[in-house]
This record gives C-alpha cells, sequence and structure tokens, in this order.
C-alpha cells in the first residue's frame, strides 16, 4: 500500500517514512499542504497521515477539498491540538482516525493496519485470484494456503496486479506505485521484477501475462 505523509516537521516525518517503509509499505512525504493536496488530486495513494498544522494550507483545509472530491481515502490525523473540538471538526470533515502528539509508533503503526482492515481507495484486507490470496495487512501472499518467498518489490507488484487483476496494467503505473518520490526504476528492471514474480506464481492457477506495447495483466489460465 502506498502511503502519502504531510507533515512540515522533518524530524518527525522522516521518523515516520523510515518506520512505515521499514513496515512494507510504499511512502511518499510533503511539507506543505498545497503539496499534499496536489498529491492527492493526482492519486494512487491508500492512506494518508495528515498534520493539521501545515503551512500553506492547513491541513483541514487539506481534508475539506479532499472529501470535495468524493475520495473514500482513508484519513489518519496528527496534530499537537488534542482539544475536543479540533478532534470533531476533523472526524467531521471527513477524517477516519485522530492520533495526538505525542504518540507511540506501535500505536501509530496499529492505527494505519487498523485503516487498511476496513477498506477505502481500494483497499481490503484480503485479495483472492483463483488460487492465489494476498493479505494487505501482513503483507503475506499464498498459494493454496502455502506461503510465498517474495522480496518487499515482487509483494508491491503482486498487490498492483491483484488489485487490477483482468486489466492491463502499464510499465509507468507499475514505476509510480513502486516507487517513492526520488526514486528512479529502469523499464529492465521492471521486468526483471516481473519475471522473477512469474516463476514464483507457477504453483498455482494465475499468470502474468505480457501484452506486448501496452502492460501486463494477471489472469486465470483458460484451462482452470
Amino acid at each position: 500500500m502506498k502511503v502519502l505523509i504531510a507533515e512540515d516537521d522533518a524530524v518527525m516525518a522522516d521518523g515516520l517514512t523510515c518506520s512505515l517503509r521499514q513496515a512494507g509499505y510504499v511512502v511518499d512525504c510533503v511539507g506543505t499542504g498545497a503539496e499534499a493536496d496536489s498529491a492527492l488530486a493526482r492519486g494512487g495513494f491508500g492512506l494518508l497521515i495528515l498534520d493539521l498544522g501545515l503551512p500553506e494550507m492547513g491541513g483541514l483545509e487539506v481534508l475539506r477539498r479532499l472529501r470535495a472530491r468524493k475520495s473514500p481515502l482513508p484519513v489518519l490525523i496528527l496534530t499537537a491540538r488534542d482539544g475536543v473540538s479540533h478532534r470533531v471538526r476533523g472526524l467531521d470533515l471527513g477524517a477516519d482516525d485522530y492520533l495526538a502528539k505525542p504518540f507511540a509508533l506501535s500505536e501509530l503503526k496499529a492505527r494505519v493496519r487498523a485503516l487498511a482492515r476496513r477498506g477505502g481507495a481500494g483497499v481490503c484486507g484480503l485479495l483472492r485470484h483463483g488460487e492465489l490470496s494476498y493479505d494487505q495487512v501482513g503483507n503475506v501472499a499464498e498459494i493454496r494456503g502455502t506461503p510465498l518467498d517474495l522480496s518487499a518489490r515482487e509483494t508491491d507488484l503482486l498487490e498492483i496486479l491483484l488489485q487490477r487483476a483482468g486489466r492491463i496494467v502499464r510499465k509507468e503505473q507499475l514505476v509510480e506505485h513502486l516507487c517513492d518520490w526520488g526514486e528512479e526504476v529502469s523499464a529492465n528492471a521492471i521486468e526483471v521484477y516481473v519475471h522473477r514474480l512469474r516463476r514464483k506464481l507457477e504453483a498455482g492457477d494465475v499468470k502474468i501475462v505480457t501484452v506486448r506495447g501496452l502492460g501486463y495483466c494477471l489472469e486465470k489460465p483458460k484451462n482452470s
């Protein structure tokens, strides 16, 4: 799952980013409300962690504009404003959860997992396709109950293909979802990840099909 962190405190933003990446999430980070609004308008995220005290555009305005676009994206508010009125206003504007600063990273990660289980923006707890299943919260893929030994990149790739099973996913989309901002991944690298994942899926009844000039598609074999 790809997470956007909107936090202007550089130290806190770095800590959150590192912690969530270690937990298996793809993370992008912005430091102003205007940057957050622009990133959210482009889409592609599964969760927003939003500080209320952002410069240029306040967090509540970012949230209001997000919901005005009819986005169901789960939102976890982080703020030093712990008054009841602030919590109520944020929740009324469409936030899904609220965490006051200072907080424990273990609690934040637990709340992120809880929001992922609730669903939203295409996120659900378990994805199934034929004999293949993928737990988005635990980041575990299985074929007929047997866990697959996947790298972090292969796991992210599988999640993207499962979310769009039966549809073509372009290489450009894979680059966008597999990489944090600032990273560069070549088309050849994407092909390597696909090749490795394809081999690991051979034990099941699903396969990754290459659609030349377009991208990749996860589909069931015709004889299954």
